[in-house]
């Protein structure tokens, strides 16, 4: 099963997280097959990036959002 969730990025005390796509089965930090965007908690307001079409199209091929990324993209407009 492909999901769009997030991976986290950044160093100590500084996230950063990138959404993509992956494999269900992959570790957090695991290989991925696209990214779709990024989000940075720390700027205010926290600042999401989401390419909404390549986002759409794996949606409409049957991947499945983590809670998290569907509240992003929901935010950023998808």
């Amino acid at each position: 099963m492909v999901k769009i969730r997030l991976t986290r990025m950044g160093t100590h005390k500084r996230p950063f997280y990138r959404m993509i796509v992956t494999d269900s089965r992959t570790r957090r930090d695991g290989p991925f097959i696209e990214i779709l965007g990024t989000y940075d908690p720390l700027k205010e307001p926290s600042e999401i990036k989401i390419d909404l079409d390549k986002a759409r199209h794996w949606m409409e091929h049957g991947a499945q959002p983590s809670d998290t990324a569907k509240r992003l993209m929901l935010r950023a407009g998808l």
